[in-house]
């Protein structure tokens, strides 16, 4: 049963990520990409980190799309700026192909780097997801976390500039 409920889910996810490359409209593919955020925060929740599930929904299906939707419509994207990229498609699809056979491929083999962490389920259910992300984000990732930090915030300033027609 659980596992016809996770291909379930996968193919949900799978046809709403294809949704978001194919339809013509942002705003549709933005609720495309809201569910594929919730088909995600599934699979956490599948996998015992009901954290991950809640992060995944708060932050990304909430946070990270309302400021999709602004730079969306403060962009204001014409239909001469679609047909533009219209061509591009094709090799996005080809891509994406690529990228979806590798992924498979890794997955088959069941351990995709081949390096195995110190944090198991035991350890997991001992002291707590919380409390392994922070002490991982803020030990041993907090380079690659501040990083990620000034990345989005020049994305949002260059949103902002992209935005303003007249200084």
């Amino acid at each position: 049963m659980e596992l016809l409920f996770f291909y379930l889910v996968a193919l949900v996810a799978i046809l709403s990520a294809f949704l978001v490359v194919k339809c013509k409209n942002p705003v549709n593919s933005a609720i495309s990409l809201v569910m594929t955020f919730f088909c995600l925060a599934i699979f956490y929740v599948m996998l015992y980190a009901p954290f991950m599930a809640a992060v995944q929904v708060l932050v990304y299906a909430g946070a990270i799309m309302v400021l999709i939707l602004f730079v969306i419509m403060l962009l204001n994207l014409g239909p001469e700026m679609m047909e533009r990229f219209q061509h591009g498609v094709i090799g996005g699809a080809i891509v994406a192909g690529i990228v979806m056979v590798q992924a498979v491929m890794f997955v088959n083999r069941g351990n995709t780097a081949g390096i195995s962490g110190d944090i198991t389920r035991e350890r997991v259910l001992a002291e707590g997801h919380m409390e392994l992300i922070g002490m991982k984000l803020f030990t041993e990732f907090m380079l690659p976390f501040q990083i990620a930090g000034i990345l989005l915030l020049i994305a949002i300033v260059g949103a902002l500039v992209l935005a303003k027609k007249e200084v």
